[in-house]
């Protein structure tokens, strides 16, 4: 292959994955609804470990950086579908805590792509009336990046449609121990008594309290590992779990809406006998 083959190749990856095919069918309504989910069994809260993009560049012989490039296109797509198909909350996992020992320019590249989404893709999101939050750590992110995070979210809490958070320099032992710190200092400073402190206390200090946030109920994770990776820990006690083998550049429509079939077909009881 010539001196461009890999960015031609990149190029028409990257086509092909964004042609996304809808298999609907009409419901009692006349609307339009994927054929095999109901309305009604459609999960509130989707979150996305979004695992592979090193991978699906390295397979390819490309720059990491267009991997990362590639889910991110996939990304938007997959939340403005989301939004349409009524799913009220969707959280996509970015960046963890522990993902700044890759390589400075891997980084670098990537708080970079985290400020051209927030600029170029924030319309997209708007126009689908999405509110948009930040899960995670800020303080080490740079300043730029801080600055457009708060505009985005100030600029969009008004908005009445799904609510998308990205989780940005987040853990789940992170959350946790943010929150141990607050409910703590409340305590030492006699606003809380250590005898209230019950599971509700703590799920108002996780960094997911910070609006009306419902546990997820359903979470994909790509590339065909099968681990949590530190993400949402507290959150996740009775999570349909998924995993994928697909890495997540090549996650597409189809598999989004067989997830959410594969959610619909489950019997949820929460540690009970009721199914739910």
């Amino acid at each position: 292959m010539g001196s461009h083959g890999p960015i031609i190749a990149c190029f028409s990856g990257l086509a092909s994955l964004l042609k996304f095919r809808l298999a609907a069918t009409s419901n009692a309504d006349g609307a339009k609804f994927p054929e095999g989910l109901k309305r009604e069994l459609m999960p509130k809260h989707v979150a996305i470990i979004m695992d592979g993009n090193r991978r699906w560049a390295k397979n390819r012989g490309l720059p990491v950086q267009l991997g990362h490039k590639a889910g991110e296109e996939v990304m938007k797509r997959i939340a403005v579908k989301c939004s349409e198909l009524g799913v009220k909350v969707l959280t996509v996992f970015a960046f963890s805590t522990e993902n700044w020992v890759r390589p400075q320019e891997e980084v670098g590249f990537l708080m970079k792509l985290f400020e051209q989404v927030i600029q170029t893709d924030f319309n997209d999101f708007i126009r689908h009336d999405m509110q948009i939050s930040i899960i995670g750590d800020k303080s080490r992110l740079p300043k730029s990046l801080q600055s457009l995070i708060t505009t985005a979210e100030e600029s969009s809490k008004s908005n009445k449609g799904m609510r998308l958070f990205i989780a940005l320099n987040y853990s789940g032992r992170y959350d946790i121990t943010q929150a141990t710190k607050k409910i703590a200092s409340k305590v030492r400073d006699g606003i809380l008594s250590a005898q209230d402190i019950d599971e509700g206390t703590f799920d108002q200090h996780l960094e997911t309290s910070k609006i009306d946030f419902p546990n997820p109920d359903l979470l994909i994770r790509t590339s065909g590992e099968l681990r949590l990776s530190n993400f949402m820990l507290w959150q996740i006690a009775y999570t349909e779990l998924l995993f994928v083998e697909k890495l997540f550049p090549e996650f597409n429509e189809g598999d989004l809406l067989e997830a959410l079939r594969s959610f619909q077909r489950r019997q949820r009881r929460y540690g009970g006998t009721q199914v739910y």
